[in-house]
């Protein structure tokens, strides 16, 4: 597994009124595939920024057709297409994974995993992250979604300049020309697996 991927995120305003109006200053990043780091056959960009409050984050994704169904929260949303993110605020042996699907519906979760993978990991769906708000539209054939998730949803003051965070970014396309798993940081397991916090990159706060 190579150097993790990293990101600097800058402060910026965040406007209700366009929620998906990107700042100049966000961190861009483009996601691959998750098993070899390959393009993938639908594109996924997203931006990140921040304000004293919350973290954003806002995907737009090439999408050729959506397969959603789920309308309750914390449903198995990663069954369908969904867009998915990870954060790990102190350790990577504790982490959060917040999912939105192209309805809008969310999910999130506090993943406890002592030993790094998936067949030890705990999956908690009590956990909540309070405050934080989503969007979702469709123009033409992209799907974008913005999530604003809170500080203080992690028991947590804003980030300070140097901070370090780890985390990745996924997408799920479900597709009758073949499924995709796409990530900011990939993985490289066959079959995907975004449970690797090990492959997590950086978000280095400014």
């Amino acid at each position: 597994m190579g150097a993790p991927a990293t990101a600097t995120i800058r402060s910026s305003s965040f406007s209700f009124g366009d929620p998906w109006a990107i700042p100049p200053t966000a961190a861009g990043v483009t996601l691959r595939d998750a098993t070899d780091g390959a393009p993938p056959r639908l594109a996924t960009q997203c931006s990140l920024f921040r304000d004293e409050g919350h973290l954003y984050v806002v995907f737009s994704a090439d999408d050729d057709g959506i397969v959603a169904t789920h309308l309750e929260h914390d449903a198995p949303l990663y069954e369908e297409d969904a867009f998915e993110i990870f954060l790990a605020p102190d350790t990577l042996t504790e982490y959060y994974e917040i999912e939105v699907n192209p309805l809008g519906t969310t999910l999130d979760a506090k993943i406890v995993s002592p030993d790094g993978h998936r067949g030890t990991m705990r999956f908690e769906l009590q956990w909540e992250c309070i405050g934080m708000w989503t969007a979702v539209h469709r123009v033409d054939s992209r799907t974008e979604a913005v999530v604003a998730i809170p500080f203080a949803a992690f028991d947590r003051q804003a980030p300070q300049a140097g901070e370090q965070w780890r985390a990745n970014l996924y997408r799920i396309d479900r597709s009758a020309k073949g499924d995709q798993y796409s990530a900011w940081s990939p993985t490289l397991r066959t079959p995907a697996d975004f449970h690797v916090p090990a492959a997590f990159g950086i978000l280095r706060f400014a």
